[in-house]
């Protein structure tokens, strides 16, 4: 019969191979991202990862004071991801600024 601190133990380094694989993945959408969009999308999936990483080393170490960083980083992720929303409306660096004008009253 396994303990529960063994369980616990398993089911953290799971959860951390799982973040790690996911973190690669999406590293690699950053970089061969079609569009700034699809990075855009990618860069609030890394720090929803990020925040992930910082759950599991909470519950691994007991430590609480994770889950307020964690917390304050949802809160830049969410702020960053409707600056660069807003960025991509207004035309961005894809070059459709000029689509973004004629759209404009």
């Amino acid at each position: 019969m396994m303990s529960g601190t063994a369980f616990l133990n398993i089911c953290t380094i799971f959860a951390l191979g799982v973040l790690t694989i996911s973190f690669l993945l999406v590293v690699v959408r950053v970089l061969k991202g079609p569009s700034l969009p699809d990075r855009i999308l990618a860069l609030d999936m890394l720090v929803a990862v990020a925040i992930g990483f910082i759950a599991v080393l909470g519950v691994r170490s007991g430590f609480t004071l994770y889950v307020d960083v964690a917390i304050a980083l949802g809160l830049v992720g969410f702020l960053a991801t409707v600056a660069f929303a807003r960025f991509v409306m207004s035309g961005g660096v894809d070059g459709n600024k000029e689509e973004a004008e004629k759209e404009r009253p």
